[in-house]
């Protein structure tokens, strides 16, 4: 008897504990997640319902908590407009039920009214049709909505303007001498330091400012002699200088400047030129100007007394009617850039430029509104000087030239402004003048052609004829 107590007291005690167990499960709290997508920060996040409901809840994803009733859905988007269809009349046997087929002549007039119904609702509601027709017109309202999304793309245009900048970046150039075919053809931009003044060097396909060449005179007057020597003559403003010195070619500058009254020199420019060969002159200069505007020409051009008359347009050739043959002047760019040329004698680069007023404020040149000092920027290029050329320049291609130049100083300059003053523009009277109009002959004649500097390569990469290299 007592082992029967005892095994149904132990049937009583796991019978009690399964109820517990039970109990508990049933009070465990329920896991529930986020199903929406639209909410990453939520979206199948573990979370558990509260004791007010632990197997009844629901994710409000929008809180990302657990709630005891379902959150209001979302109000649904409107739904797209339906497609309109067309309409065809269906066949009257389909309209009109087989008993009253004998009134089959009343139905077509009354057919009118029941195309609308056969699309969307069955034959046995044909009285339901008009409301479906103002059903189709719901799909007028949709248009309203396209149209403001079409004005959108409207502040779209300001990109396009972007690129405009881009029409003032540096100057394309390229190699013209067919005879460096690695590098023919081929477009260089010019560099920063001077956007619109270079050329490419074809030796080494490079583009090389035209006042970083050999021949050179630019700025504050800085030359750069044939021997590749950098150096600067200041000369005085308001006086003539001669440049170039040589049997037959003499060539003047006209210097323009301003006092400094904090140094004891002047601050001068190159503001033309006055060019003698055979028995004619050239006249190359800039008109002063206060205002400066890359789009109006400043330079002023004459030979043998008569005004050269050159329309803007990069390209545009003159030439003399008469004699002699082989001058030329070519605009370089559309206004105040021009290459002047005299086969076989020399050719010269020519650019107006004005002083701006970054230039005045780091050289303290103190340039006002009524002069912007518009001056030239030369490159020169000679054919047949000789060994006895002369003038600050020109002695620099002699024979027997030994630089004068201080060198290993910031501002190497070249004295001489007695050695070299002129008279005046035309005036062969400076005390190194070599001018007598025609081209040495016998044991005089010795020029750059003879000696071959077109074999010569300098250090720079640089060469040709006219380039003279330290041997």
């Amino acid at each position: 008897m007592a082992q029967a107590m005892v095994k149904f007291c132990v049937c009583v005690l796991l019978l009690l504990m399964v109820v517990v167990v039970a109990e508990g499960a049933a009070k465990k709290p329920k896991k529930v997640k986020c199903k929406d997508k639209k909410y990453p920060s939520c979206y199948h996040k573990d979370l558990y319902c509260p004791a007010s409901c632990l197997r009844t809840c629901v994710v409000d994803c929008a809180s990302c908590k657990p709630v005891c009733t379902a959150p209001p859905p979302p109000p649904p988007s409107p739904p797209p407009p339906p497609p309109k269809r067309r309409r065809s009349p269906p066949p009257a046997s389909h309209l009109t039920p087989p008993p009253p087929s004998h009134l089959t002549p009343p139905p077509p007039s009354t057919s009118t009214l029941y195309p609308p119904p056969p699309p969307s609702t069955s034959t046995t509601t044909p009285l339901p049709s008009p409301p479906p027709a103002p059903i189709s017109t719901t799909p007028l309202p949709s248009p309203p909505p396209p149209t403001p999304i079409s004005t959108t793309p409207i502040p779209s245009p300001p990109p396009p303007a972007s690129p405009q900048p881009s029409s003032s970046g540096p100057k394309r150039v390229k190699c013209k001498n067919k005879y460096y075919t690695h590098c023919y053809g081929m477009e260089l931009n010019c560099p920063s330091t001077c956007p619109d003044q270079c050329e490419v060097d074809c030796v080494t396909c490079s583009p090389v400012c035209n006042c970083n060449k050999p021949g050179a005179v630019c700025q504050d007057p800085r030359f750069i002699g044939g021997d590749g020597i950098t150096f600067y003559f200041h000369g005085k403003k308001d006086r003539d200088f001669c440049l170039v010195s040589d049997s037959n070619l003499h060539i003047n500058a006209h210097f323009i400047g301003k006092r400094n009254q904090n140094m004891k020199r002047d601050f001068t420019w190159v503001q033309s030129l006055g060019i003698l060969f055979d028995t004619h002159q050239l006249f190359i200069g800039a008109k002063k100007t206060a205002t400066w505007d890359d789009s109006v020409d400043r330079l002023a051009l004459v030979f043998d007394g008569e005004p050269i008359f050159l329309p803007d347009g990069e390209g545009l050739k003159w030439q003399p009617e008469m004699s002699p043959e082989g001058v030329s002047v070519t605009r370089t760019q559309s206004t105040n850039a021009v290459e002047i040329e005299v086969e076989g004698n020399f050719r010269i680069k020519a650019s107006v430029v004005p002083i701006t007023e970054k230039e005045s404020r780091v050289h303290n040149y103190d340039i006002t509104a009524e002069d912007c000092f518009a001056h030239l920027d030369l490159s020169f290029k000679f054919y047949s000087l000789s060994g006895n050329v002369s003038g600050v320049l020109g002695q620099t291609y002699g024979s027997k030239y030994v630089s004068r130049v201080k060198m290993g100083v910031a501002m190497p300059i070249l004295g001489g402004e007695k050695e070299f003053a002129s008279s005046g523009l035309f005036s062969t009277d400076c005390a190194v003048a070599r001018f007598s109009g025609r081209f040495p002959s016998g044991d005089d004649a010795y020029s750059l052609e003879k000696f071959e500097y077109a074999n010569l390569n300098c250090a720079s990469g640089i060469d040709g004829r006219g380039v003279v290299c330290k041997r």
